[in-house]
Formats: structure tokens, C-alpha cells, sequence
């Protein structure tokens, strides 16, 4: 997976398995965000903030928040494709966007925004990010911040109210 300069980072694919379809022949909800969770460790994995960081310092990245934007329906056997983007982080939490396209018609399927907090497994607190994965995501960052702002960021449920 290589990434051009300035641009979100690529996430690689995945295949919509047949358990993730629905009585209405496409993808469950609750499998988009397993899908986004499934391709996230290739967002974190560079900058050592996976399972291989949580095992040697018992400190681990948790959601605090997730918002999925469901743009259009994707079926069984589709293979999706993913790109993340570090929206901003300070020295305990990190916010990310994610897009999930369908790789072959090439639209968006769906975005998801996430906000992580670092946490000291040992009190199960959040606490601030180690001073070398604050310098990776630092540099993530100076990678990311001059991207577009997601159209979907920053967004909440609602609808007009009727009179």
C-alpha cells in the first residue's frame, strides 16, 4: 500500500463476506463499522499504535465516538476499498475519517469518523500518548493537514422538524 505525499492514507481492500448481508441483500449496518474497524489497524499500524504496542506497554487506543455516513449500498462479493485521515490529535486523543469506496465502481460507499483516547490499560484511564507516538502522529499529520476537510466531518443526525 503506497501512499502518495499529501493525500489520505491508503487502507487496502476487503471482500463483503455473505454473513454480512441482510434480509434486504446488501450489507448490515453493523458490518460497516466492523469493515472500517477490520481496515483501521492499517491507519494505526505504522505509527506503532496496535496490538504489538498494546502487548508491550499495556496501553491501547479506544473509540470514544464513531459516525457512520451510510452514502450507498454495497452487496455481497463487492470488494471495498479504504483510505483514512488524521483530522487533528492532541495529547490524549485522535480524531480520524475514514472512506469506504467500492473498488471496482469506484463511488463512495460510506464514511466513518472516529475519535480515539489513548488509555493506561493498567488503571483503565485515558492518558497522554507516549512522546515518540506523539511524534509519529506529528508526522501523520503534517502528511494530512492540508487535505480537504471531508464533506461528512463534523456531521449529526437530525432532520427538519414539521410544523
Amino acid at each position: 500500500m503506497s501512499t502518495p505525499p499529501n493525500a489520505p492514507t491508503d487502507l487496502g481492500e476487503l471482500a463483503v463476506r455473505p454473513e454480512w448481508i441482510d434480509y434486504s441483500g446488501h450489507m448490515n449496518i453493523g458490518y460497516y463499522q466492523l469493515a472500517f474497524e477490520l481496515r483501521a489497524w492499517a491507519l494505526f499500524e505504522p505509527m506503532d499504535l496496535s496490538r504489538a504496542y498494546r502487548e508491550r506497554t499495556n496501553n491501547a487506543v479506544f473509540a470514544l465516538e464513531s459516525h457512520i455516513a451510510f452514502l450507498r449500498e454495497v452487496r455481497e462479493g463487492a470488494f471495498l476499498r479504504f483510505e483514512g485521515q488524521l483530522l487533528g490529535h492532541d495529547a490524549k486523543r485522535i480524531r480520524a475519517f475514514y472512506r469506504m469506496f467500492h473498488a471496482d465502481e469506484g463511488y463512495l460507499a460510506a464514511t466513518n469518523e472516529v475519535i480515539y483516547v489513548h488509555i493506561d490499560l493498567d488503571i483503565r484511564r485515558s492518558s497522554p500518548l507516549p512522546p515518540d507516538r506523539a511524534a509519529a502522529l506529528d508526522t501523520l499529520w503534517a502528511e494530512h493537514k492540508e487535505l480537504p476537510w471531508p464533506d461528512q466531518a463534523g456531521s449529526s443526525i437530525g432532520f427538519s422538524k414539521k410544523k
